[in-house]
């Protein structure tokens, strides 16, 4: 297989140089916008950078009136393997519609990864290239039979599957020899926020924005690089600060999945209300499914003196409310359940709807898996739920799903909390104590 990578303004720019170089059936494995030249990270210039690739067997570019030896292999390409043939232009569509938001100047330049000693790369790809071309020979001495549709797709869908694996394995590749081109005083940051576990893309997104950065140096020290990376990323953080629970809102349902800490956390909640602000408070507790969490929150409610009302089903829920009318603010406690099952978040649902006007935070535990985060939130979010609370922080020394749940997700977090002790270890979330965290104290010293 040979792969070329060109650096051209616009995907289109390309097109006749991969057609010229590579032939009709090359296809595009990958396009992204690069920043070229520029003087001290400064003036660089925005350009296109598209890696194609054909198979080393296929045919070279041939004038116009040259007819095709192989009438069976050519009738194998155009019928069996129509979403392969000739993609370029598909695929250039879909690339330039997501770069005409700017224009990319000056000319194009190509250059032969079969060239560079990527061997890993070529590897990798004649490996999978092989594959097809098995699929492809095997396809070819069947019999053209029309009422096998199904079979033909599925065969399509293999090869585009691999085709797909090829682009992913090039675009690792080429992120790997960014990451390598990068100035060196960068490297401490991406690997800080790597094992902070940072999404990729936000790391990516943070040292675009750091190159152009009037403060930023290619020669500065690692720690002048944190500092300036910090404030790009409360920059970016400072927006999804909330004021912490809301007066408006009467009740505050708190939900979240199993063993997150949602009792503990209401507790808390209560007593900062109670105690700090002065205001009547009441709690409210569906969670009868777990041992014992009926008789956890009736204890800190004890402790505190505030009214406590358990309900077993959403028909008990105005009763509650009427016995707690007398309450400025009022938590609800729910259950702790498998939030992949829709019953059980419909379940729950129906327990946020009664009531007056009502606001909810989602808990999730910091030691958790930022997927299964994600999983829960998409899950929440059809039900307005907008804000989080982070939990567990004293059992980890990885901040990273804080930064990926606000930039994804566009969910506000209110408050954090980093021990068991009511009503101390809970504080309102500050975006710039939490990138201090994220980043370690060596950028703050």
């Amino acid at each position: 297989m040979r792969v070329k990578r060109y650096i051209v303004n616009d995907v289109p720019e390309a097109l006749p140089l991969i057609r010229s170089e590579l032939g009709k059936d090359a296809v595009i494995l990958n396009t992204k916008e690069i920043f070229v030249g520029g003087f001290m990270g400064m003036f660089r210039k925005k350009k296109m950078e598209v890696i194609a690739a054909i198979e080393s067997g296929a045919a070279a570019p041939k004038p116009k009136q040259a007819a095709p030896k192989s009438p069976v292999k050519q009738q194998a390409s155009g019928s069996s393997m129509p979403a392969v043939a000739d993609p370029l232009s598909k695929q250039a569509a879909r690339a330039s519609s997501a770069e005409r938001a700017g224009a990319m100047p000056a000319a194009s330049s190509a250059v032969s990864l079969e060239a560079g000693g990527n061997e890993d790369l070529m590897a990798l790809l004649k490996q999978a290239a092989a594959q097809a071309a098995v699929q492809t020979t095997v396809q070819e001495a069947k019999p053209a039979e029309r009422p096998q549709v199904k079979q033909q797709s599925a065969d399509q869908s293999a090869v585009l599957d691999e085709l797909k694996e090829m682009k992913e394995l090039v675009v690792r590749l080429a992120k790997q020899q960014d990451s390598r081109n990068e100035p060196e005083n960068l490297a401490p940051l991406r690997s800080r926020l790597l094992e902070q576990e940072v999404e990729e893309i936000w790391v990516d997104k943070l040292v675009e924005e750091l190159l152009e950065h009037p403060d930023y140096s290619p020669e500065g020290s690692a720690e002048s690089v944190l500092d300036t990376a910090g404030s790009i990323l409360a920059g970016w953080m400072k927006p999804f600060e909330t004021a912490g629970v809301e007066y408006a809102g009467r009740v505050v349902h708190v939900v979240g999945p199993t063993g997150v800490g949602k009792t503990t956390t209401i507790a808390k909640l209560a007593a900062e209300q109670s105690l700090k602000h002065k205001r009547k408070v009441g709690l409210i507790t569906s969670d009868t499914y777990r041992i014992a969490a009926v008789d956890q929150l009736r204890t800190y409610a004890n402790i505190l003196n505030i009214p406590l009302q358990i309900v077993f089903s959403p028909a008990e829920l105005n009763r509650a409310y009427k016995e707690l009318e007398d309450r400025e603010l009022v938590f609800m406690d729910t259950a702790g359940r498998n939030f992949r099952n829709d019953l059980y978040v419909s379940e729950v649902n129906s327990l946020m709807q009664a009531g007056d006007s009502k606001d909810t935070y989602l808990v999730l535990s910091l030691t958790g898996k930022t997927r299964d985060m994600e999983a829960v939130a998409e899950r929440f979010s059809q039900y307005g739920v907008g804000k989080l609370i982070f939990t567990k922080m004293d059992e980890t020394d990885t901040y990273g799903a804080v930064l990926n749940m606000s930039m994804k997700h566009q969910l506000k977090t209110a408050y954090i909390t980093y021990g068991q002790n009511v009503p101390d270890d809970i504080e309102p979330f500050q975006s710039d104590t939490f990138v201090k965290q994220l980043l370690g104290a060596s950028a703050h010293e």
